[in-house]
This record gives structure tokens, C-alpha cells and sequence, in this order.
């Protein structure tokens, strides 16, 4: 079941931590998350699952940033969100959908006990300008049937940036 703008609220600051909160960002069912401004791109033109891949960072302008289409690009939201007892979800926003941006469209799946920024995978079909601090995505909540195991991660727990891909540790544990 998920759960209502009104429950999100209700749980704040017990199941549900959104810093920083605004109640113009609360929807029925979700709450918008805004972009950071700091962008990571990688730099190779074929990345390898097995390696850490090189990237750079790019600083989105307050007069925005147009993105090029078939490129990756790595965000973070604003707000630092940790989820208890709970199954958190993220979004894409319809609104920006219908300007051919992409936003966490494989990779939406939360865990019990998430905690830190979001990273946001982003795409666009044609060029985009995009600017800091646009509501970009929502995150929404699913309530837990059963006992269940909270998340840990030595891989993106409690980040405190944008989160390149950290799949080659996985590679490294089985060799």
C-alpha cells in the first residue's frame, strides 16, 4: 500500500526523515525532491562494469545546464532522506517526462533503512536545460508486509555526494 501525503507528514521524524522539509514540495501520495547542483559524468566512452570508471564533475549555473540526449548523467537531490519501516520509492516527475527527461528509470527501488541522497540517473531525449534546485523526482512510500531486514550497504549507505556506480566491488568479492 502506499502511503498518503498526509502519512508522510504524520511520520516525519520517526519512519520518514526529509532534510530539509517543505510542505509546498508534499503531493497526495509523494513528496518532490529537488536537484543539486553538482552533476557526474563519465568520461570514457565505454564504461566497464568490472572497473571504477573515470569521471568529472560539472557545476550546474543558476542560468542552467543543457543536456546532451544519449548521455548519463549523475545527480543527487537536495534533501538527505532516511526511511524506516517503510519501502521508499523514486520517480521521475510526468511534468518533466513530457520534456523527454529521464530520471531513475531502472534503478527506483529504495531499501528499509535507506539513508543518505539519492542518487539520480538522468537522460534526455533531446537537448535540455536543466537548472539547481528544480523539483526533479518524488519520492514515494510503500508500507512492509512481514518481518523484514534493514538495509546495509558498504556501498551507498549514507552517502554524502552523488554516487557513481560501485558494481566492480562486487566483482572484486567473488574473485
Amino acid at each position: 500500500m502506499i502511503v498518503s501525503g498526509k502519512e508522510i507528514r504524520k511520520r516525519l521524524g520517526n519512519d520518514i526523515t526529509i532534510e530539509p522539509f517543505a510542505d509546498s514540495q508534499l503531493n497526495p501520495n509523494s513528496y518532490n525532491l529537488r536537484l543539486h547542483n553538482e552533476l557526474l559524468v563519465y568520461t570514457e566512452s565505454v564504461l566497464d562494469m568490472k572497473k571504477k570508471n573515470n569521471m568529472q564533475t560539472v557545476t550546474i549555473p543558476e542560468e542552467g545546464l543543457v543536456l546532451e540526449p544519449g548521455k548519463l548523467y549523475l545527480g543527487r537531490t537536495v534533501e538527505y532522506t532516511k526511511t524506516d519501516n517503510l519501502v521508499p520509492m523514486l520517480e521521475g516527475r510526468s511534468s518533466l517526462a513530457r520534456l523527454g527527461l529521464f530520471i531513475e528509470v531502472s534503478a527506483s527501488l529504495g531499501n528499509v533503512g535507506t539513508a543518505g541522497y539519492w542518487t539520480l540517473e538522468i537522460m534526455c531525449i533531446q537537448p535540455l536545460r536543466i537548472y539547481p534546485n528544480v523539483e526533479i523526482c518524488q519520492i514515494f512510500y510503500h508500507t512492509i508486509l512481514g518481518d523484514f531486514d534493514r538495509y546495509k550497504s558498504n556501498k551507498y549507505q549514507n552517502n554524502k555526494g552523488v554516487q557513481p556506480s560501485l558494481f566492480y566491488k562486487e566483482f572484486k568479492k567473488s574473485e
